[in-house]
């Protein structure tokens, strides 16, 4: 595929993805253009990429489910042929496998670059997936994620390393190191000493007087 727009286009049930060859200016969906956004008292912001039409299907559906007041984090995610209906729509499951299998398309075609994407919207969807992803897994991907963008993000590790740093210092200044080292203390016994105490409690000596 050379020049064609994807970004409508509808990959659930397709098989062999990972033998497209891709080039020129292919296009896919985008995330919406209202970066930030509210996740409770954290502010977040929508990460710049390619992404799959399915995923705006099923992250609208998702925030359909929600109250009506906090609808409006809904954030212009494009609803699918069956929204609200998260049952009809592809959840992060069948997502991972469609965004792995295009990566590895772009991937075998050299174009590690444009392959990054899909490793962050497969990351994406596995952290979601609360019924093949375990727990743990899930916890080790939000931590990824927020840390570093699952390894994609330069901004947020430098962000991090900055607020590190300052913490550091901070508590330095607040606190400072201590002003003199605990001197060392050694205690020790003589060997023979030791010797002749085992001696006598073992083998005690008496004297009898006639």
């Amino acid at each position: 595929m050379t020049d064609v727009d994807l970004s409508q286009c509808r990959f659930a049930g397709a098989v062999h993805l990972d033998q497209l060859r891709m080039n020129g200016g292919t296009a896919f969906a985008r995330p919406p253009p209202l970066g930030w956004h509210r996740h409770g008292l954290v502010p977040l912001r929508w990460s710049r990429r390619r992404l799959l039409a399915e995923e705006h299907h099923w992250r609208a559906a998702r925030t359909g489910r929600l109250a009506p007041g906090r609808q409006l984090a809904i954030h212009q995610w494009q609803p699918g042929p069956h929204h609200p209906n998260l049952a009809r729509t592809p959840g992060p499951e069948p997502l991972a496998a469609l965004y792995r299998q295009l990566r590895k398309a772009l991937e075998d075609g050299k174009n590690e670059p444009g392959a990054a994407d899909f490793y962050y919207g497969e990351c994406e969807m596995r952290r979601h997936d609360r019924t093949g992803t375990p727990w743990a897994e899930r916890v080790l991907l939000t931590a990824y994620w927020a840390l570093s963008g699952y390894g994609l993000r330069a901004s947020q590790a430098l962000a991090w390393l900055a607020a590190a740093m300052t913490v550091t210092i901070t508590v330095m200044v607040l606190w400072g190191l201590p002003a003199q080292d605990p001197k060392p203390q050694t205690t020790a016994s003589s060997p023979a000493t030791s010797a002749l105490f085992y001696h006598h409690r073992r083998w005690p000596v008496s004297c009898h007087l006639d």
